[in-house]
């Protein structure tokens, strides 16, 4: 099993440690064609759904793509994909990404420790180091996609990743009704202000059809999302209907898309990845 706390230690051991890391970081991204944070302004909103559905359906199309979990105090990517293991070191002592399949891998720090429910009790300081260890410190390889799966809100975690990763991309993640846009739209100021560009926003859990009678359903509303990207002058790359499988799958760790690959929900998530190839 890796000790993260290892890894801090060994760069500590260097001459200056702090720029040793950035080197790393450096080295690492360079290898990372496009880098997209997802993101949203409030929790519930199915943000880590849509960065585990559009990392595989991106993965689907062909392309390689790393997810890596930097909601540190509540990680749930390992779970959505299955995974069961710790993460390991290869004979340079990089972190080696957990493999969904050829094209997907991962890491969470939910993967470093012994104990699933254990809390994560960490400070700014502490996060921004294990984040940049995520970047630099993972081998990657060469990328197509890094996504990057950040907590709800405007902090640590978010701030940290526009710090490292200048040519970063975001994709917001809202759903319909207005106490999630009241929240996106901090989201949205936030990526302005730490000028970390906006790839599009993401209309999650935007209606449901009845399986009975096939009738459409709004849940919580439908449209609010690309309202709010129209009004603010943003690209909407796409909704995403409601569906109680998708979350009776991601508690199984099991791909929704492979298992219904006909769904609404698949070919939404289908289309936003080609989205994110032709922007990219």
């Amino acid at each position: 099993m890796v000790d993260i706390h290892d890894n801090v230690d060994a760069a500590r051991n260097q001459a200056n440690p702090q720029m040793a890391l950035e080197e790393a970081v450096k080295a690492s991204l360079a290898r990372i064609k496009h880098k997209l944070v997802v993101m949203s302004g409030k929790g519930g909103v199915g943000k880590t759904s849509t960065s585990v559905n559009l990392a595989m359906a991106l993965a689907h199309s062909g392309a390689k793509v790393g997810l890596v979990d930097v909601d540190l105090h509540g990680p749930d990517v390992p779970r959505m994909l299955g995974f069961s293991g710790v993460l390991d070191i290869d004979a340079e002592k990089r972190i080696i990404p957990l493999r969904y399949n050829d094209n997907l891998s991962a890491v969470s720090v939910e993967s470093l420790i012994a104990g699933k429910d254990s809390a994560i009790i960490w400070r700014g300081p502490v996060k921004h180091s294990v984040i940049q260890q995520f970047f630099g410190l993972v081998n990657w390889g060469d990328l197509d996609y890094l996504i990057i799966d950040a907590p709800p809100g405007t902090g640590d975690e978010p701030l940290t990743v526009a710090q490292t990763i200048k040519d970063a991309q975001a994709i917001i993640v809202t759903t319909p009704q207005e106490v999630s846009l009241a929240d996106v739209r901090k989201s949205i100021n936030f990526c302005q202000k730490v000028e970390l560009k906006i790839f599009g926003l993401v209309e999650n859990m935007s209606g449901f059809t009845c399986p009975h009678c096939n009738q459409m359903v709004d849940l919580f509303g439908v449209g609010g999302g690309e309202r709010t990207a129209l009004a603010m002058g943003l690209p909407f790359l796409g909704r995403i209907p409601f569906d109680p499988q998708i979350v009776a799958c991601g508690d199984a760790g099991i791909s929704f898309q492979e298992k219904y690959p006909e769904s609404p929900v698949t070919k939404a998530y289908t289309a936003i990845a080609g989205k994110v190839l032709a922007g990219g």
